[in-house]
């Protein structure tokens, strides 16, 4: 029997606000726990939320980024039900007339393009934080995070495997990205993601029971999570007990592997939906959402088309480079500055990358490394230039990487130019020449490998400062003579 997977995700993602969404508390990731907090957001009877107007303009830029209809008339709705995090008791979120429906977002997979339909993007205020000490059998609340902003995005069940889950993850975090809607830091919780998940014969069109998954912070849990899932449903599905598959949240343990029951899954009648009576509905106008459309920048898909025709990249180049906002734009200036495209693009994704994974916060690469576009360009032009070979400019953007010091400065303070004086050249050559004749025998009888072990020896003598490609040419000319 033929089984298929359906899935469906549900994602919150902060969006970029200095305050929360319905008072002036900051939204400043990190701060001292309960630090960031006022009546309003700590629902203290008597105050009254008023809403922010930017939440509103970020939640359209989105709505338009992911080709949504933009509801020129919605309101806000209380979703009512206890948890500590919560300290209203209710959350203000939308119910049945959200600010963006339907939408798209295209995945590439397997070399084809894909459209994932949404289903709606509504705005919300996110909980508090719970932190659970184990060892002292205590859980305290930290209501920095009550009152985020938030937008949630629902798709529709248009997966068909975990592995295009996360392909539309990674896509949808690139638009928020560069639309400046949410920095998206999975990592700091500014972009979150629930999956629903069941299982049908393959052909059937009705939908069976799912399963929402919580607890996924990161592509590559998300990945395992509905692998393990998608398995067990398989295994209940394939012995005739499809029946105990029920509808439920279970939570993503990654230490045991494994998807854990939490609760049974909510309908919407449990939340007792009403409007919002201490909030007017939101009226957006024409002009209002033209305006947003003139300030979104150029998004992924179309940098993508401008860097294949600009800057002549494999497209796998490109992915890796647009993957990251940072490291997008961090290529393009040092690019302006003059260095080759080809020749910026292998020294970003070889030896930055290389550097940028020691980097501990993920999401402050360019904010917290000390190689700038100007740094890298310097470097790469002393090589061009013959002033330092590639296997010292490595070891130069490692220091700079450290110190913050320009390429001129390191090559000057340890004495790295290369060599490229001939004079200097043909002394090293001759001693190498002198202590191996037995290299030139060998070259003489037609092992061409041997001048191969040479040219090492001259690298080795000049501590790697021969010019390689004036040592080589010199190198070969010597060899000639004393093989005459």
């Amino acid at each position: 029997m033929s089984l298929e997977t359906i899935i469906g995700l549900e994602i919150h993602a902060e969006l970029k606000t200095k305050s929360k969404i319905f008072c002036s508390c900051s939204t400043e990731f990190g701060a001292e726990p309960n630090h960031n907090t006022c009546p309003i957001c700590l629902g203290i009877p008597g105050t009254l939320p008023v809403l922010n107007e930017e939440v509103i303009k970020l939640a359209i830029k989105a709505g338009i980024s992911l080709n949504c209809e933009i509801n020129k008339l919605s309101k806000m709705d209380r979703k009512n039900y206890f948890y500590p995090d919560l300290p209203k008791a209710y959350q203000i979120s939308q119910f049945d007339i959200p600010i963006c429906s339907g939408g798209y977002v295209e995945i590439s997979i397997n070399g084809k393009t894909k459209k994932i339909k949404l289903n709606r993007i509504h705005i919300e205020e996110d909980a508090g934080k719970l932190v659970h000490l184990e060892a002292d059998g205590v859980s305290l609340i930290d209501y920095n995070r009550v009152g985020i902003p938030l937008i949630e995005i629902v798709t529709e069940p248009d997966f068909r495997s975990p592995e295009e889950a996360v392909i539309f993850l990674k896509e949808l975090r690139s638009i928020l990205q560069y639309g400046e809607i949410s920095d998206c830091r999975m990592e700091q919780g500014s972009m979150r993601c629930d999956a629903n998940i069941s299982i049908r014969k393959l052909g059937d069109t009705a939908l069976n029971t799912k399963v929402e998954i919580k607890n996924i912070n990161s592509f590559k849990e998300l990945q395992k999570a509905l692998e393990k899932e998608e398995k067990r449903q398989n295994a209940l599905y394939s012995l005739g007990e499809q029946l105990e598959i029920k509808q439920e949240t279970r939570r993503w343990d990654s230490t045991r592997g494994e998807t854990i029951p939490m609760r049974s899954k909510e309908d919407a009648h449990d939340y007792r939906f009403f409007p919002e009576p201490d909030l007017l509905p939101i009226i957006i106008t024409q002009e209002q959402i033209n305006s947003i459309k003139r300030s979104i920048p150029e998004m992924p898909r179309e940098k993508k088309t401008r860097f294949i025709s600009e800057y002549g990249l494999t497209e796998r180049e490109i992915d890796i480079i647009l993957d990251n906002k940072e490291l997008a734009s961090f290529y393009e200036e040092t690019v302006a500055l003059g260095t080759n495209s080809k020749t910026a693009a292998n020294w970003i994704l070889g030896d930055m990358l290389r550097l940028l994974k020691e980097v501990d916060d993920e999401a402050d690469l360019f904010t917290s490394i000390k190689v700038t576009p100007k740094a890298l360009y310097d470097l790469i032009k002393l090589i061009e230039d013959g002033k330092i070979s590639s296997t010292t400019g490595r070891d130069v953007l490692d220091e700079i990487f450290k110190t913050g010091m320009s390429a001129t400065e390191i090559v000057n303070s340890k004495g790295l130019f290369q060599i490229s004086n001939t004079y200097e050249l043909e002394q090293i050559i001759t001693e190498v020449l002198d202590t191996n004749p037995q290299s030139i025998s060998d070259f003489t009888s037609g092992k061409t490998q041997a001048s191969g072990f040479l040219m090492g020896q001259v690298m080795k003598l000049s501590k790697g400062k021969a010019n390689p490609k004036l040592a080589k040419e010199m190198l070969y000319i010597k060899l000639k003579e004393r093989c005459k």
